[in-house]
């Protein structure tokens, strides 16, 4: 069941399969309203170690996770080695649900987590579940600080959608050439100008030039 390196492996049993033994991590993780990443955390593990980006490697290879990282996610919990076994075995699925990636709002601005058309990239993204997001690119940005007020407020969490097509009134993040993150109501674009409403009512519209807003895009789920 494991390797020489302490990784669970079903190369010599031939009876578990990689994504078996994922899912069962995935599914106590939800047993117990958590995400992979919490479940990580609690068992004191690195808060990536059961990220969707972990489980392969660059190259495409399969990753397992450690005997030992198996071991505390069951102390954790409390599950048995018979519960978690169960759950590999009978190949239990997880709700209908699925992680997307996740980051503070302070931390957008920084490089490394986003492309050039504003799609997350790189792995140090938290993860957070949520139901039925069509867009397979979404990611989740937790507000920090009273600047979105009343709308969003410190701790709340933002679902936005790169791929979705943005009209005038969306709400939307937007990420300019010099790192600023700002979340904004979306007044009007043109070939020019993109002008933004300020959701607190306490600071200013922005108007900025298109050459100053490197992307856009709709944010379209919060929590309160």
């Amino acid at each position: 069941m494991a390797d020489s390196a302490g990784k669970i492996s079903g190369k010599a049993s031939g009876s578990l399969t990689h994504d078996q033994v994922w899912s069962a991590i995935d599914v106590l993780a939800q047993r117990h309203d958590m995400t992979p990443s919490a479940l990580a955390r609690k068992a004191g593990l690195d808060a990536t170690t059961f990220n969707k980006s972990k489980r392969t490697s660059a190259d495409g290879r399969l990753r397992w996770p450690s005997t030992e990282s198996i071991s505390k996610i069951l102390d954790a919990t409390g599950a048995s080695v018979d519960e978690f076994l169960s759950l590999v075995a009978s190949r239990a699925a997880a709700p209908m649900r699925r992680t997307i990636p996740m980051i503070g709002m302070a931390q957008a601005g920084s490089g490394g987590f986003f492309d050039d058309g504003g799609f997350p990239v790189g792995t140090g993204w938290d993860e957070v579940n949520f139901p039925n997001v069509p867009d397979e690119h979404s990611y989740a940005l937790e507000i920090s600080g009273d600047s979105m007020q009343p709308v969003y407020r410190d701790g709340d969490t933002i679902i936005v959608s790169p791929a979705a097509q943005i009209r005038r009134g969306d709400r939307v993040v937007v990420k300019t050439t010099e790192g600023e993150v700002l979340a904004k109501e979306l007044r009007r674009r043109t070939a020019r100008v993109i002008e933004l409403k300020s959701l607190n009512p306490e600071h200013e519209d922005r108007i900025l030039n298109e050459e100053q807003v490197q992307w856009v895009a709709r944010i379209m789920w919060s929590s309160q």
